[in-house]
């Protein structure tokens, strides 16, 4: 599952492999407590263990065979950073990834996540060739639960106390769309 494709392009969105440059807007990404709700990531103590994720996303990023792909999302107009999108690949022979995603809580309802997934869903059916790509949510977060199921993907399951939140522990919306499925890609 290579590609030497680096930079996804929707109207709106530029989907580009993260670098050292997005230091700071990841940070204050990741400092945001209405975006750490229902992250099982924590806000970071201080930007060094920001740095410290950004470099194994960097590094995941440059190895010959990739396995874990993280975008930092900008608007195209503005061009500016408003969030990432992640998606991590199974051993080929699966054909399967997951995905997820964070965006700044200033650009919340204005439709840029479920745009980024439809991007990202092309990208791992043509160009990674995918089977199935899958991704699971706490059950208690409804903005998360519209963007997968806009994007057309179908709730599979419950799992129970999967996410060890900041609340405590949250059962999980586990999520799929096959390459077979019918897909909602009029946004791109």
């Amino acid at each position: 599952m290579k590609s030497n494709k680096s930079e996804l392009l929707s109207k709106r969105l530029t989907l580009r492999l993260v670098d050292f440059s997005d230091l700071n807007a990841i940070h204050i990404l990741h400092c945001l407590p209405e975006t750490d709700e229902f992250n099982t990531l924590g806000i970071p103590e201080n930007i060094e263990q920001t740095k410290t994720i950004l470099e194994s996303w960097v590094l995941a990023n440059e190895q010959e065979e990739i396995l874990s792909y993280t975008f930092a999302i900008e608007t195209i107009k503005e061009n500016i950073f408003i969030g990432l999108f992640g998606l991590k690949l199974w051993a080929s022979k699966h054909r399967r990834g997951e995905v997820w995603y964070k965006l700044h809580s200033d650009h919340w309802g204005n439709g840029y996540a479920t745009e980024s997934l439809n991007l990202i869903l092309d990208f791992g059916f043509n160009s990674l060739n995918l089977h199935r790509i899958q991704a699971g949510c706490a059950v208690d977060n409804p903005g998360s639960i519209k963007v997968l199921e806009k994007a057309g993907m179908i709730r599979e399951g419950r799992g129970r106390q999967l996410l060890p939140l900041k609340s405590g522990w949250s059962d999980n919306f586990e999520y799929s769309i096959l390459e077979t499925d019918d897909r909602k890609t009029n946004i791109i």
